[in-house]
This record gives C-alpha cells, structure tokens and sequence, in this order.
C-alpha cells in the first residue's frame, strides 16, 4: 500500500492489484455521531443530495449515466462514523471515475428543487427501515445500549429536522467538512498515474484541518430491556453487550468470539437454537467495532412465546464459552481467516478496509489484520468474558 499527503491535505492510498476492476472511494470523515441536535440526519442526507446535480452535470440521470453506460457501479453510504462514495469500473476508464467523483464533490448545485425532492425520497426511505423489523431491531438495539452516546441515534436522523434543512444550513455543512484535510481516497486496482490523476481533479483549497469531538466508551452497569409490540407474525429478539472500539486489543478477541458463536450454519448459537431445538428460523451474531465505539449481539427471529427460552439458551451459550476447548478457538481463526481473505479478493472491499483503518490512524493493520487473530488465547476469550458480558441489554420487537 502506497499513502501520499497532497499539498492541499489531501491524503491518498493506493494498493495494487492486478486485474480489470478499479475502484475509486472517496472518504469524509464524518458521520452522524458528529452531528449537532438539529442536525440529525444531514450527514445521510448530503449523500443523497451530491447524487442530484453539478455544474458540469446538472440532473441525476446525468451524473449515474456517466458510470451506468459502461457497465460501472456508482453508490456511496454514510455511518456513524464516515460518508463514502464510490466507483467501480473496468481500469481503462479510470479517468472517467476521478471525473465524476471529483465533480460531485466540488460542484455540487443544491438546488433548491432537488432539496425539496430528496427530502420526501429520505423520509420515505425511513419509514421503509422502521417497517422491516429485521432492519429495525437493529435500530433499537442501539438506541437502548447507547444511551449517552451519538451511536443510540439512526444514521438516517431525526424526520422533523430533516423536513426543515434549509439550503444555508446543508451548505454551511458542507462547507465545513468536506474539505480535504478531512478527506481520504482510496485507489485500488492497475493504475500507474493514479496521484497526478488526482492532483489534477481534486483541487480543493486547503483548510485548517478539523478536530474531531470525542466520545466517552462506558460498559453496561445493569441489564436492561426495551420491548416495542409490532402487527407481525414474528418476534424479534437482540441481546447486546457493549465493548470496545476498534483501536482496542480486545476487538480482535470478540472477533474470535464472533467466529465461534456466529459463523453460518456451525456457529455454536445456530447450532443450539435452530439445528437442536428448532427455536428459530433467523438465529446469528454480530460484533460491531467502529472508531469510537463497540457491541456485540445475538438475534433471533422467533415464536412470541419462546422469548424467555431463547433469552435463556442465548446467555447460557455464552458462559459456556468460558471452557472453550483449543479445537474450538483453531476453527473459529481459520474461519476468520478464510473469511476475511476471500473479502478482500474484491477491490470494493479492499477499499472499504484501507479507508476505515486509516481513519484509524492504523492503515498498516489492514495485513496484519489476520496475525493478529491468530494471537488470541483461550484466556484472552475467559478474560474478555467476564469484562463485557456481565450485563446486557435485551430488545424485543414482540410480534402477534
């Protein structure tokens, strides 16, 4: 990996990799966990708006076009933390990549048409995401583990504040953090005159560079609960645990802990759930570690009456972990490995692991990454444990 700091602060990360795809991400630092109180949801919002027109590009149609009509792919999201665009193409029309990513970012119009007309296209997106309970419960999962924390926020924002944004207000925003000391892009393909390609189309003036406010990590001192009743045939229920950020050493150790308890059809939550007791359709793990925080979580789709079992048998499997056998942990870092190897076949995702280890300050520790997994003990999992898995939060999104 090659990483080069321009003079107007822009940094820049290549890796090479022979092949016929290239991708071009464009990474803001910032995301909604640096969002004021009436600014909820302007970070998700500005994603969608870039989209809508430039001077060189005035409509929507005009700017996907561009990327569409030779068989790219054009997207962009936004998290708690940071707003990415993208695009990937074939190597040859890499300019073409640059171009309308830098056009995008530089120019955009802000109309006030295309206001107004995302506004109803956000809210609508919205509504979709609280109507899917397996997109939502993630939702609530949050709001109740992170109370004093940005992260208990949607990314998607508050519905009354975005109905209110103003023209001056997304511009002030705009001008405010999108500017290159807070910016990073990531190239990854066969491309040789990637920088100059660079230095020649983002030519942002150069800024003061912007401090980035943070944010308190606490553990749960107490289990808590949340429960919503929903009109659908199924209950969904999450078990969290807040834990660390990415930065801290203990990350890779609930990674493992991932591994064991959540890979596929093996993982040991699966098996005990679905396989064994037939408690379950929908039944896995997820271990979240961003820049400034970090969770854990077991889900399952179930029968409203079987939310006590299943709470019961997903708890149980967790203190079991604690004799873990050495067969165990091995399976659990080959998964990770293969997993995580094979990932990284695809640019995109190449991309996505360079910019968010740079955000880091750590882009070295994309490769070692692996090695790093393969270091967990079996009393860094007993001793991980007893840390974060004391207390938890339970949600439920209690069907008929």
């Amino acid at each position: 990996m090659q990483k080069v700091l321009l003079p107007n602060g822009l940094t820049v990360l290549y890796r090479h990799k022979p092949g016929n795809a290239v991708i071009v991400e464009v990474m803001i630092k910032v995301g909604s966990n640096d969002e004021l109180s009436d600014e909820k949801g302007i970070a998700h919002f500005l994603e969608h708006l870039l989209f809508e027109g430039t001077l060189k590009r005035p409509t929507n149609r005009e700017i996907s076009n561009e990327i569409e009509k030779i068989g790219g792919e054009f997207n962009a999201y936004t998290t708690n933390e940071r707003t990415c665009f993208y695009v990937k193409v074939l190597k040859k029309h890499f300019i073409k990549a640059i171009d309308v990513l830098s056009d995008i970012l530089q120019n955009p119009l802000f109309d006030p048409e295309h206001i107004k007309k995302e506004k109803n296209i956000v809210l609508k997106e919205i509504d979709m995401v609280n109507d899917e309970p397996r997109f939502y419960q993630w939702i609530l999962l949050q709001k109740t583990l992170f109370k004093h924390h940005p992260a208990g926020t949607p990314t998607y924002g508050d519905k009354n504040i975005i109905t209110s944004l103003t023209r001056e207000k997304i511009l002030q925003y705009f001008e405010k953090y999108y500017q290159p000391s807070n910016m990073i892009i990531s190239i990854v393909g066969e491309i040789d005159n990637w920088k100059h390609e660079v230095d020649k189309w983002f030519v942002m003036p150069k800024k003061k560079p912007l401090l980035r406010k943070k944010h308190p990590n606490t553990l749960l001192h107490q289990n808590i609960s949340n429960t919503e009743k929903r009109k659908v045939a199924n209950t969904y229920v999450v078990i969290g645990f807040k834990t660390v950020p990415q930065g801290h050493k203990d990350s890779y150790v609930l990674e493992v802990l991932n591994g064991i308890l959540g890979r596929g059809q093996s993982g040991k939550m699966f098996t005990e759930i679905r396989s064994k007791r037939g408690l379950a359709y929908d039944v896995g793990t997820q271990h979240v570690a961003e820049v400034s925080f970090g969770y854990f979580a077991v889900y399952a789709t179930v029968d409203k009456k079987n939310i006590t079992l299943v709470k019961n048998v997903i708890l149980e499997e967790m203190k079991k972990l604690k004799s873990l056998r050495e067969e165990d942990l091995k399976e659990a870092k080959d998964f990770i490995e293969g997993d995580y190897l094979l990932d990284l076949e695809d640019v995109q995702k190449i991309s996505d692991q360079l910019l968010f280890w740079e955000q880091l300050g750590k882009s070295n520790m994309m490769d070692k990454y692996i090695s790093q997994i393969k270091k967990v003990k079996l009393s860094d999992i007993k001793r991980v444990i007893d840390t974060y898995f004391k207390h938890h939060a339970i949600v439920v999104l209690e069907g008929k």
